[in-house]
């Protein structure tokens, strides 16, 4: 997937001012960018208002990423331990 040029307090500044009453095409010829750029960032980023609130989100992911991976592994030691329990010495 291809990088964005705009940093994610960019973005949000850009869906702001498209919030306030300018149209896609305005601000696409403003910044450029194709103006279908900016209902996938609305897409993206929501309700988001605040570079704070995207970072917790980012953290958040992050987060619940390590702890499924954490999870997965457990199950598998899990299931290795039954494994070895349920032989017969």
């Amino acid at each position: 997937m291809r990088t964005s040029k705009f940093t994610d307090s960019q973005i949000l500044a850009i869906l702001k001012e498209y919030e306030s009453g300018q149209t896609a095409k305005e601000l696409s010829r403003k910044y450029g960018f194709h103006y279908q750029t900016l209902h996938d960032w609305k897409k993206k980023f929501g309700g988001i208002t605040s570079t704070k609130e995207l970072q917790k989100i980012k953290e958040l992911e992050s987060e619940n990423n390590r702890l499924k991976k954490m999870f997965a592994n457990l199950c598998l030691e899990h299931e290795a331990l039954k494994d070895v329990l349920s032989k017969k010495w």
